[in-house]
C-alpha cells in the first residue's frame, strides 16, 4: 500500500522438473547429487521489520539486528542499512521503492528537483521534464492523484521506457549502495483501491485493472530478471492474489512476495480469514516448502486474537524464510514484536493439514498451532500434555471464528 511519509522519516522460485536423475531448477541444471545436502530446516516462523514509517534509533537498529532476519528501509536510510550489515551480517536490508506511483511531497522532491533518495523508482520532475507520458492519465486526460495520498501521481506501468527506466535506477542504486535487494511497494490487483479514475482508452474501470495488471506483469518480469542476474533479492507486495489463480506463485518467482493483508479478517473483521480464500493459500505453502524465496507475512493486529491468528498461519507455512510481523500502527513507525515470537515452536515436524471441519493444525518439534480461518466457532481438541504460552494447560474447547491457538511443551 503506498506510504505517505517523508523521505529521511519514514534462489529465485522456479519450477523444479525431475527428468532422468537431473534437476532442473529455475533453468539450471543441477546433478541429482547436489540433491544429496539436507534441505533447510522449516523452522517456526522468523521475524521481520517493515521500517519505513520512521527513521531508526540506534537502539531500534541494536535490536533489530538480534531479532529480525529481513528489514525493509526507505532509500534515505543508507547508513542505518550499513549499520545492520554490520551488526548481523547475515540479515537481509532491502530498500522500500513504489512500483506504482511518483511522487512530488516535500522530501521526495526538494525545491524543484527530485530528492536524490527517492522512495519511488523514477523522480516526478524528471518524469514531468522528460517522459510525461509516464504520468497516467483519466478518461478527461487529466493526471490520476492518489485518494488519500496527495501527491502520489499513478504511472503508466505499461510503459516500456517506463519499465525499464525503473529497473535500471533501481538496480544500480541497490548494488552502488549496498542493499540486499528491494521491497517493491503497490504490485496491485486493483485501481480503486486509490481512485475512481478509469484509465483513457479503456472502457470502464475493469478494463483499467486489466491494464494496470498486465503492465504490472510485464514491470515485474523486467525488473526480477535485471535483479535475480546479479543475486539480488526483489520481493512485490502482491496483493489480492486469493482473486487471480498463479499471481502469488508468478509474482513471488524473483526473491519473494510480502503479503501485507495476511490473516485479514472478511466482513468488515466478522468474518473468516481472507488469507484462506480461492488458491492464495495453496500457492504460499508450495512456495514455503522449497524454501528458496522469502514469504514476508504481515498481520494487522487490533488484538490478541489477530495476533494468535496472524502468528499460528504463518507457522503453518513455517519454512526456512517464512517471516512474519504485526503491525499495530498503520504507519509502521515502530519494530513490531509479539510475545508469540517468543515461544520457541523449534522445527515443524509435518506439513499443515487441513480437518474435516475446516481447522488446519500443524505439529513443531517443541509445540502444535491450529487455526480456525472459518467464519464460525469449531470444536477441537488439542494435543495432551501441551500448555499455552502463558503456561494454561490445553483442553477441549471451541476454537473461535479467524482465531488460532499456539501450544508449546511446558518448560521444566
Amino acid at each position: 500500500m503506498p506510504k505517505a511519509t517523508l523521505i529521511g522519516r519514514n534462489r529465485r522460485l522456479g519450477a523444479r522438473i525431475v527428468v532422468a536423475g537431473v534437476l532442473v531448477l529455475s533453468g539450471a541444471c543441477v546433478s541429482s547429487s547436489a540433491q544429496d545436502s539436507p534441505p533447510p530446516k522449516p523452522l517456526a516462523p522468523c521475524a521481520w521489520w517493515y521500517g519505513i514509517g520512521d527513521s531508526p534509533s540506534a537502539a531500534d537498529l541494536t535490536l533489530a539486528a538480534q531479532r529480525y532476519d529481513v528489514v525493509v528501509l526507505n532509500a534515505t536510510e543508507t547508513a542505518a542499512m550499513r549499520r545492520l550489515h554490520e551488526l548481523n551480517p547475515q540479515m537481509k536490508v532491502l530498500v522500500y521503492k513504489d512500483l506504482s506511483s511518483v511522487r512530488n511531497y516535500a522530501g521526495a522532491v526538494i525545491g524543484g528537483n527530485d530528492a536524490p533518495y527517492l522512495p519511488s523508482g523514477v523522480g516526478y520532475y524528471a518524469a514531468q521534464r522528460e517522459h510525461p507520458q509516464w504520468f497516467a492519465q483519466d478518461t478527461r486526460g487529466q493526471r490520476i492523484e492518489w485518494q488519500g495520498y496527495p501527491k502520489h501521481w499513478q504511472t503508466a506501468v505499461w510503459d516500456k521506457t517506463y519499465q525499464q527506466a525503473w529497473a535500471t535506477a533501481v538496480l544500480g542504486e541497490v548494488t552502488r549502495e549496498g542493499w540486499d535487494g528491494v521491497l517493491a511497494d503497490n504490485d496491485f490487483n486493483s485501481l480503486s483501491f486509490y481512485s475512481s479514475a478509469v484509465l483513457a482508452g479503456t472502457a470502464d474501470a475493469a478494463a483499467t485493472d486489466r491494464v494496470l495488471r498486465d503492465g504490472l506483469d510485464s514491470l515485474l518480469s523486467v525488473a526480477g530478471d535485471a535483479f535475480r542476474d546479479v543475486g539480488k533479492v526483489f520481493v512485490p507486495n502482491v496483493s489480492e492474489t486469493h482473486l487471480v489463480p498463479g499471481r502469488w506463485t508468478a509474482h513471488s518467482r524473483f526473491g519473494g512476495a510480502m503479503e501485507e493483508n495476511f490473516g485479514f479478517r472478511e466482513d468488515g473483521g466478522t468474518g473468516g480469514l481472507l488469507t484462506f480464500r480461492g488458491n492464495e493459500f495453496n500457492e504460499l505453502r508450495a512456495q514455503a516448502a522449497l524454501g528458496e524465496s522469502w514469504l514476508l507475512l504481515v498481520t494487522r493486529t487490533r488484538g490478541i486474537r489477530d495476533e494468535r491468528a496472524g502468528y499460528a498461519s504463518a507457522a503453518l507455512l513455517a519454512g526456512p524464510r517464512t517471516c512474519w510481523t504485526p503491525a499495530t500502527t498503520p504507519d509502521y513507525r515502530n519494530p513490531e514484536w509479539s510475545a508469540l515470537q517468543a515461544t520457541g515452536l523449534g522445527e515443524a515436524v509435518d506439513a499443515a493439514t487441513r480437518q474435516p471441519n475446516g481447522i488446519w493444525t500443524r505439529e513443531f518439534t517443541n509445540g502444535w498451532v491450529a487455526v480456525n480461518p472459518t467464519h464460525a466457532a469449531v470444536p477441537l481438541t488439542p494435543p495432551a500434555g501441551l500448555v499455552t504460552p502463558d503456561g494454561k494447560p490445553s483442553a477441549p474447547a471451541d476454537l473461535a471464528a479467524a482465531d488460532g491457538l499456539v501450544l508449546v511443551k511446558p518448560k521444566t
